[in-house]
């Protein structure tokens, strides 16, 4: 099947696109999100693994395994833990790899818990090597070494913590350390969606906001330019609301193309940084290899926001290759600039 490609103007910043969380995310964030797993769409395996995860637990009456969750940003992550904290009927704690900057910050977090809560650490591959190492006594034994005093005369005293779960998050599991992944009894990957589960997605949320639109062509078509990604669905479905109650037929493909357009998003989901990158490795680099470095450099972004944000979903559809000496437009990504010239 032909692949369709416009050209587009450059989007502004920050990109609507972008599956990393923005500020407004937030706005009916609580109220979009899935509560429970029969709510949640998509991610079939992981669903009944963490059924069966959660009613053995219940059954034992034990807390669940530690469970590291790990993929692209924007596939339900934080969801899940939100999920899994209420099937277990326990309570979450969230926070951060960067939020914790002392041992005290995990100390005192590790001694608030109580039984059988839910310990949520997003972006985990980004804790400190001291901060890990007092999670892997609380991990294993659920206990902790606290130092009292200081200098020569400084003593180590352990201490006992509630039984607890962990969920950590991360989009690079490489850079988790072998001794606390090895600590988690569920490590689960969750992938892009697929466009049956983002259009149903679509459907649901256009309800939940009280948008009257039944048209299953407008689900797909709002489902197919998300990059397989359920955050993004649901800012483009923000959008669309906000251009249907000024007045906009959203119901009419024609008229939500427009507006998508007139977004910069074409009718892959790329957009101008998109479209940029695959630009530079078609004609200055005519499809030679080039490492990430000079390609950041050209494209004027950070290395670790195409390798974190924009390559995983042009890898997914075949337009990039990744190789130990740098990045190469694939045949797919040249047929798809080429058909936009």
């Amino acid at each position: 099947m032909a692949i369709k490609s416009t050209k587009i103007s450059e989007p502004t910043e920050p990109r609507v696109v972008a599956p990393v969380e923005r500020e407004n995310d937030a706005v009916n964030e609580n109220i979009l999100r899935p509560k429970t797993l029969g709510e949640y769409i998509g991610q079939e395996s992981i669903k009944k693994h963490l059924r069966i995860a959660i009613q053995s637990a219940q059954i034992r009456k034990v807390p669940l395994e530690h469970i590291l969750l790990y993929g692209p940003p924007g596939l339900g992550k934080t969801t899940l833990s939100a999920i899994i904290a209420s099937e277990m009927q326990s309570h979450l704690k969230q926070t951060s790899g960067p939020a914790i900057e002392k041992q005290a910050d995990i100390v005192s977090l590790l001694t608030s818990l109580q039984e059988g809560d839910i310990l949520f650490i997003d972006e985990i591959h980004r804790l400190k090597p001291q901060i890990e190492e007092i999670l892997y006594s609380a991990m294993e034994d659920f206990s902790i070494d606290i130092m009292i005093g200081t200098g020569t005369g400084a003593t180590s005293i352990r201490m006992d913590i509630p039984k607890f779960t962990l969920v950590g998050a991360t989009t690079k599991l490489a850079k988790i350390t072998g001794p606390l992944r090895d600590r988690f009894g569920n490590v689960l990957k969750l992938d892009f969606y697929e466009i049956p589960d983002l259009a149903e997605i679509v459907r649901r949320s256009f309800h939940i906001l009280g948008v009257p639109v039944k048209n299953s062509e407008i689900w797909e078509l709002v489902a197919k330019k998300s990059r397989g990604t359920p955050r993004i669905v649901n800012r483009f479905v923000k959008t669309l609301r906000d251009y249907q109650i000024v007045g906009h037929d959203i119901g009419d493909t024609t008229e939500s193309e427009k507006i998508f357009t007139s977004l910069g998003i074409d009718s892959l989901g790329l957009d101008g940084l998109d479209r940029k990158i695959l630009e530079t490795l078609a004609y200055s680099f005519a499809g030679r290899t080039v490492g990430l470095h000079t390609l950041a450099s050209i494209v004027g972004e950070e290395e670790e926001t195409i390798e974190d944000v924009v390559e995983p979903y042009l890898l997914k559809i075949g337009f990039l290759e990744r190789t130990p000496r740098g990045r190469k437009l694939s045949e797919s990504g040249e047929r798809y600039i080429r058909m936009g010239e």
